[in-house]
């Protein structure tokens, strides 16, 4: 998590990402004053099952936080914290990254997400997700945009499913200094697609 951004692993943007309001959820930007509730979000053993297994430590979370400062500042977007609008209480977040873990893919951008277990099967996954790929294909300007779960993780394949988003294949996602490799699912969507599913919904 302490990688400085490197450019040339996203594909160039129209615009830089801003705060987005949906229906139910608040996004925006990472904030340090966000720390103290998203580590006990960040706490639950579901959060972070995969890859991890468990929870975050607080001090694990700042470092999280730090990244996505770097991330953002790097890449011009980034991953939103997730706030209920009706209570304003974080939930967890959603949006868009560069997907280092994967090198054999870059220059890429996946949209993911990750919640706590309170708000799970809601929806809320797909409806942040839905305004991260609206913001991906429009003000960013992108051409295609992946997601990448585990392979064991059925949950957030079908959201990816939900979206609209493809299966192109099954990949190996290395090892690294804090997990061992895992099997994921890639799956894929371009801009044409996106823009012909919006003009149904």
């Amino acid at each position: 998590m302490s990688c400085v951004p490197n450019p040339n692993l996203a594909p160039p943007i129209a615009g830089p990402l801003g705060g987005v309001t949906t229906a139910r959820l608040d996004l925006r930007r990472f904030q340090h004053a966000d720390l103290d509730e998203l580590a006990g979000v960040f706490a639950h053993r579901e959060v972070w099952q995969f890859p991890f297994g468990r929870g975050f430590s607080r001090g694990e979370t700042e470092t999280f936080l730090e990244a996505q400062a770097r991330h953002w500042d790097g890449y011009g977007f980034g991953l939103w914290v997730a706030r209920t609008r009706s209570n304003g209480q974080i939930i967890g977040y959603v949006g868009l990254s560069v997907p280092t873990f994967l090198p054999e893919i870059l220059p890429a951008v996946e949209v993911g997400w990750r919640f706590a277990p309170t708000a799970w099967g809601l929806g809320y996954a797909s409806e942040g997700a839905t305004a991260a790929l609206d913001q991906g294909f429009t003000t960013l300007g992108l051409v295609q945009v992946c997601s990448v779960p585990q392979a064991d993780n059925p949950a957030s394949a079908r959201v990816a499913e939900r979206l609209g988003m493809k299966l192109s294949r099954e990949v190996r996602v290395p090892a690294n200094e804090r997990r061992g490799a895992v099997r994921a699912l890639l799956y894929e969507m371009g801009r044409g697609e996106w823009l012909e599913r919006s003009e149904f919904r």
